[in-house]
Formats: C-alpha cells, sequence, structure tokens
C-alpha cells in the first residue's frame, strides 16, 4: 500500500472536495477538511495544506493534482490528464471560475475561445495561470483581451446562490450548470466556427458533471475534456480565468461601496470581522445579498456580533 502526501493550497483543497463530490465521507479525523474514498485510495486533506493519498492508486489519484511537483519542481504546472497530443495548440473554448472559496462575492464562470492563431498574441498580453498574477494585472490584461477573446460571463449572485443551496443543491451542481450555459453561450457566438476542443478546469469527475447538466435544455459534449490545473495546458482557460477574476473583483468593489466600507476576499478571520461590522451596521438580514450564508463564517461572525454587543 503506498502513501503519497501533497502540499497544497486552501484554494486547491476547495476545488479537490468539490471534485470527490459523492465520494465523500461523513467522518474526517481531527483537524482535516475532508476525507473521500475512491475505488483506489483514501484521500484526507489537512487544514496545514497537506493531502495525504493511501492505497494501491494513490500515485496514479496525486497524480491529478501535481504529484510532479510535490517531489521535484517542475517547468509546468499543467497536470496534462488524458489530453490529445499537441493540445496546447489547438483552437480551444476554456472555461473557469472564481469566487467558490469565498464567503463574500458571488462565483463567477467565464467561457473563452482562443484561436490557435491567437495564441501567441495572447502570450505578448501576459495571458497566462492567474495565480501567477496579482489583482492589478489582471485587471489590466482582462480590459484588452476582452476585445480580443469572444467570451460568455456567468455570475451567480449570492442571493440566488443561497436560495439554491437551502433548496438542497450542491455548489458542484451549480458550477456545472454555470459552465455548461457559458460554453453554449461562446458556441452560439462563434458560430458556424466549430472550436477542435472544450477543456473544462475540472471540479468534479466527468460523469457527475454531466450527472449534474443532463436535465439542461442542452448540453455541450461533443470533443469536451476535463483537467485539473487546466490554466497551465491552454490559454484559453487561463484567458477564462483572468477574465473571471476580473469581473469577481469588479463585483467586489460594488459590494464594498453598497456595504460602505471595503470588503476583504477569501474565508478566513479578516472575513469574519468583516461581517460582523456588516451586520452590526446594516442588520443581519442584508447577509444573503453579501455571503453565502452556509459557510461557518457566518456563525464566527454572529458570535463575533453577541460579544460586541455584550
Amino acid at each position: 500500500m503506498g502513501n503519497v502526501v501533497l502540499n497544497l493550497s486552501m484554494s486547491e483543497i476547495n476545488k479537490m472536495k468539490s471534485y470527490y463530490e459523492g465520494k465523500l465521507l461523513d467522518k474526517t479525523p481531527p483537524g482535516s477538511v475532508f476525507a473521500a474514498k475512491t475505488s483506489g485510495s483514501m484521500i484526507t486533506a489537512y487544514k496545514s495544506g497537506k493531502v495525504l493519498f493511501q492505497g494501491s492508486g494513490s500515485e496514479a489519484e496525486a497524480g491529478r493534482w501535481g504529484m510532479a511537483e510535490a517531489k521535484a519542481p517542475a517547468k509546468s504546472k499543467a497536470a496534462k490528464g488524458h489530453l490529445p497530443q499537441g493540445f496546447s495548440s489547438w483552437s480551444v473554448i476554456g472555461s473557469d471560475e472564481v469566487g467558490t472559496g469565498d464567503f463574500f462575492g458571488p462565483i463567477t464562470v467565464v467561457a473563452a475561445y482562443v484561436r490557435k492563431e491567437d495564441i501567441p498574441l495572447l502570450k505578448e498580453l501576459g495571458v497566462r495561470d492567474s495565480k501567477d498574477l496579482n489583482d492589478d494585472k489582471i485587471i489590466a490584461i482582462a480590459k484588452v483581451i476582452k476585445d480580443v477573446v469572444p467570451f460568455s460571463l456567468m455570475t451567480l449572485k449570492n442571493e440566488k446562490y443561497n436560495q439554491l443551496q437551502k433548496a438542497g443543491m450542491s455548489q458542484g451542481k451549480m458550477k456545472a450548470i454555470l459552465h455548461n450555459q457559458a460554453i453554449l453561450n461562446v458556441l452560439e457566438k462563434i458560430e458556424p466556427v466549430k472550436p477542435e476542443g472544450i477543456l473544462i478546469d475540472q471540479f468534479v469527475q466527468e460523469s457527475t458533471y454531466f450527472q449534474h447538466v443532463k436535465n439542461q435544455k442542452a448540453v455541450a459534449k461533443e470533443n469536451v475534456y476535463f483537467s485539473t490545473k487546466a490554466e497551465g495546458i491552454h490559454l484559453a482557460v487561463a484567458a477564462a480565468s483572468i477574465l473571471a477574476r476580473y469581473a469577481f473583483v469588479q463585483y467586489f468593489d460594488k459590494l464594498s461601496e453598497a456595504a460602505g466600507f471595503k470588503i476583504p476576499k477569501g474565508a478566513g478571520s479578516l472575513v469574519d470581522e468583516a461581517a460582523a461590522k456588516l451586520i452590526l451596521k446594516k442588520g443581519r438580514e442584508v447577509l444573503p445579498q453579501f455571503v453565502k450564508l452556509h459557510f461557518a463564517n457566518t456563525e464566527k461572525a454572529m458570535n463575533l456580533v453577541k460579544k460586541k454587543r455584550s
């Protein structure tokens, strides 16, 4: 039985949790974010950022999430999965999302079409994995490429998100529906041209994704590929990520304006403080417009409010 340990960021761990939706275990070890069991591997992710893979399939399973990076730094951050040879030079629709792990702000999904002829231009414009870029750089690049690549932006505002979540819809299903619709919108925009491939930055297993969207009026299925770390595989996903982040940052500015103070991103202690400040200033009833209510931050913020009022 092999064991593999990876060190990942909390955003990557949250993506993993969504990916293993349906295989999550109810009982988890102390200090863990989640535990999941596949046919050949047991996966346990800890708050420290360590992710433990155990079992006969541990190496293959860890490989989805950058095992090579854990062993030795690699030039590419991409986990190429089972993509056809030369895929990175194809004309591709790529889709990615931001905001899933943020307490404040919406889930923002973008699908973008990058023609093979435009790849050199996008590289020159600085398009690459958005994790390597700060918000100022992302905004500058997005303002240029939004007029270069056809794209579709889908924004799931918090009020709607909270309604869907309360009705029992998982975040994974919400994302799948948004990705599918954004891709369909881009396919319509570029008609009669067809992309050589469609690449989705993988957040759930392929079978789960198609299960989530099976009741939609239309589903993009032709030449659809899934891969983790897809931003490093094709510039279409990198461009989609930059445009999604740009829209997300803009929306955060609007939320800050509505709140009357600057709202922090993420889901840490600063966010708890900001939510408590918002409740004290405007009342708890405004929370559904600003936050994802089912996050643990809601309870933490309410406890802070109680302390400040006592």
